[in-house]
């Protein structure tokens, strides 16, 4: 499958409003308020910007330039029916960028929707829940044979094309979904629940998946955060884990203008986000042990971190697509079943490269 390359930008606004056709009494009937975050991804044709690494830059100037009569305005005067969703298709109908691939929504850290460009909404809402386990088919010595816990997150994605369109106006279905099962894994031993004998970041997120795929037909993946930098998505057929790391470097982007400050040596805290797609280990309960991945990773990871970037060995420049594309050329033999690589410059902003089925938008 052919690699295609995106640029990805963020941008926030404080924004008010209240979503009138909510059932009397509701909450959100009355005049609040959030702080908001749109994201888009689009793929730039190399006119776009005036040289390779002013992509996501130009992307983040006009989303910021898309919201700002939102920022500190009211949002009904700008749309009759301000939910997640139709401020979304707002915002997409805005923006005049060529290439754009989605346009997301977040009205909380824990909630959003998003948008592609078949005008297919996807909607998003995360949980969190404390609890034990240990996994009792790792290899000897394993740390996560071992008794453990962690501060787990889930996001359940809803496929608004199923017909289900009030989840496009009211999260509280999901909530009310997610209750019983919050009940039952927050302060336990997951090992001690019915089907979680081998409690692995994708066993959970399939018995997640047939305990509410029944009541939540739309349901249409399931995200599993086991750390902050590690996870895995399933869709009731596919796993797909992925591995965070961050990183501290220095360049000088050598194709930017000679008075550019991007031409002048300078510096950023890089996260990159490497996605894996595998079949399960019936025995180990995993796809790829994160661990794995991490010390595969950990050649290249030193050779980034604290270091130059332009000066590379075979590194062209130093813009994001160019170290994407670095990144995927060296790990080619790394014999992990990677297809797809993020990599972010600062929060939001960056570039993904992905060879392989690209799955839901992560919420930032």
């Amino acid at each position: 499958m052919n690699a295609r390359l995106y640029f990805t930008a963020a941008a926030p606004f404080e924004a008010a409003r209240q979503v009138d056709i909510l059932p009397a009494g509701h909450r959100a009937r009355r005049l609040h308020g959030h702080s908001f975050l749109a994201r888009v991804r689009a793929e730039f044709p190399p006119a776009v910007a005036s040289f390779p690494g002013a992509e996501s830059d130009v992307l983040a100037e006009r989303l910021r330039a898309a919201v700002a009569p939102l920022d500190y305005a009211l949002l009904n005067e700008h749309l009759p029916t301000p939910t997640d969703e139709n401020l979304v298709r707002w915002l997409r109908a805005r923006l005049d960028l060529p290439g754009l691939a989605s346009v997301g929504i977040h009205s909380t850290r824990d909630r959003g929707v998003d948008l592609d460009d078949r005008d297919h909404a996807h909607l998003w809402r995360r949980f969190r829940f404390e609890a034990a386990h240990q996994l009792p088919h790792v290899p000897p010595g394993h740390p996560c044979g071992r008794m453990h816990g962690h501060g787990f997150e889930v996001i359940l994605h809803a496929d608004q094309d199923l017909g289900d369109r009030d989840l496009g106006v009211d999260y509280d279905r999901i909530d009310a979904l997610w209750a019983p099962l919050y009940a039952e894994l927050h302060h336990a031993c997951l090992n001690e629940l019915p089907g979680l004998d081998n409690p692995t970041s994708e066993r959970l997120a399939g018995w997640l998946w047939e305990r509410l795929r029944p009541q939540l037909p739309p349901l249409s993946w399931v995200t599993v955060y086991e750390t902050a930098t590690a996870g895995c998505h399933y869709d009731g057929r596919h796993y797909r884990i992925w591995k965070e790391r961050t990183f501290d470097s220095a360049l000088r982007l050598r194709r930017a203008p000679a008075d550019d400050p991007r031409r002048r040596l300078h510096g950023h805290s890089y996260r990159i986000r490497l996605h894996l797609t595998a079949p399960l280990d019936e025995v180990r309960g995993w796809t790829v042990d994160y661990g794995e991945v991490k010390a595969r990773f950990e050649p290249i990871y030193r050779a980034l971190d604290h270091h130059r970037l332009d000066e590379l060995p075979g590194l062209d420049d130093a813009d994001p697509a160019g170290l994407l594309r670095w990144i995927k050329a060296v790990l080619a033999d790394c014999g992990l079943p990677l297809d797809r690589i993020d990599l972010e410059q600062t929060p939001g902003c960056g570039a993904l490269l992905c060879w392989g089925e690209e799955g839901p938008a992560l919420p930032v």
